[in-house]
C-alpha cells in the first residue's frame, strides 16, 4: 500500500473513525495473504486510527493456549491460558469480550497497569476454527462501546479472511 493512514481526527465521529478503518484495512491486505505481514500491518492500523489506546494486538492459538503475535504498545504477557482474563475468556467462549472496567473484571491479567478497559474479539476462520484474539486495551474507563465491537468483528472477520491463517 502506498498512501499512508487516513487523517481522522480523535473528535471524529465514531462511524467516520470505523468506516476509514475498514476501508484502510482493505487496501492494506490487497494482494498479501501472509498472517504476519497482516497482522503486524492491521495491529499497527488500529493503534493509528482508534483513539484512546494503549495497546492493540493478537494472540494466536498455539499449543492449546494464546501466545502473543504482532502488537502495538508496551510489551505484552507472552502466554495466556484458555478461560483467562478476558483474552482467554473470549478465546474459550469464541465470543466477543467488552469490559468497561478491566479492574471489575474477575481475573483480569495486568499486562499494563495503565489499562482500564478492554476490548477482545476472537479470531474465527470462516469454518469456524479459532486461530486467535484481537485484543484492544485502552487507559480510558468505558472507552469501548457496542458500536466499537460491532466495527471491530467486521475488522476481524475482514482480516481473517485476508490472511492465510
Amino acid at each position: 500500500m502506498s498512501e499512508s493512514l487516513p487523517l481522522i481526527a480523535p473528535d471524529a465521529p465514531q462511524h467516520d473513525i470505523h468506516a476509514a478503518l475498514l476501508q484502510t484495512l482493505d487496501a492494506l491486505l490487497v494482494g498479501e495473504r501472509d498472517a504476519t505481514a497482516n497482522l503486524a500491518n492491521a495491529s499497527a492500523l488500529l493503534m493509528g486510527v482508534l483513539p484512546n489506546l494503549n495497546w492493540a494486538g493478537f494472540y494466536l492459538l498455539k499449543d492449546g493456549g494464546l501466545v502473543v503475535g504482532p502488537f502495538q504498545g508496551k510489551p505484552a504477557c507472552v502466554r495466556i491460558a484458555l478461560g483467562r482474563g478476558v483474552c482467554g475468556t473470549a478465546a474459550a467462549e469464541r465470543r466477543t469480550v467488552l469490559v468497561e472496567d478491566v479492574h471489575a473484571f474477575p481475573g483480569h491479567i495486568a499486562c499494563d497497569s495503565a489499562s482500564r478497559s478492554e476490548l477482545v474479539v476472537p479470531l474465527l476462520t470462516a469454518e469456524g476454527r479459532l486461530v486467535g484474539v484481537m485484543d484492544l486495551d485502552s487507559p480510558l474507563l468505558s472507552r469501548f462501546d457496542s458500536a466499537d465491537a460491532t466495527a471491530l468483528e467486521s475488522f476481524a472477520a475482514r482480516l481473517m479472511a485476508g490472511c492465510d491463517l
